[in-house]
């Protein structure tokens, strides 16, 4: 009798692991800045022999991509195909550039706890950090920080305005 009841519960065990849960479709309307699908010029403009460094640091910052920021879908810190490309392109230009360094900084909306919100920030960012490595950047250019709820980009108390508090933005850090 034993051996059946645990051939039993091992059975559901093993079909609970094997079935996948349902992702969660992004149904709100995301900001324009995500909308973009074409990555921007990554590689820097070549200066010529006689520019000065001024002139070679402005076309150095004209190549970072302007896509700055991705956004996700409420209790969620997978990066959406969407956003794949943007932060591709981030970590190309950081693979060529070896003295450039970023913040990741993660974002939630205001809804769950501060301890809840700050532990998915960092998830968020950590997620982001990831993909940049993957695409070129070395781990030692990307920090990562989370802000958690603190740093909204709208303080309106609605699903338009909690989508672009869910977020993690590249930060280039200057010396």
């Amino acid at each position: 009798m034993k051996k059946i009841i645990l051939s039993i519960i091992l059975v559901n065990l093993l079909a609970a692991c094997a079935t996948e849960k349902p992702k969660e479709a992004a149904t709100e309307p995301t900001p324009a800045a995500t909308t973009e699908t074409t990555a921007p010029a990554t590689a820097a403009a070549e200066p010529a022999q006689t520019s000065t460094a001024a002139e070679a640091a402005a076309n150095a910052e004209a190549a970072i991509p302007e896509i700055r920021s991705v956004y996700f879908p409420f209790d969620v810190d997978a990066v959406q195909d969407g956003d794949r490309a943007a932060i591709q392109a981030h970590g190309a230009y950081l693979g060529k550039n070896d003295s450039v360094k970023v913040r990741v900084e993660g974002n939630a909306d205001e809804r769950g706890s501060t301890e809840y919100n700050l532990a998915l920030g960092q998830r968020r960012a950590n997620n982001v950090k990831k993909l940049l490595v993957l695409s070129g950047a070395k781990a030692s250019q990307v920090e990562t920080v989370s802000f958690g709820e603190e740093k909204p980009r709208c303080a309106d108390h609605m699903e338009s305005c909690w989508s672009q508090n869910r977020r993690a933005d590249i930060v280039y850090i200057t010396k």
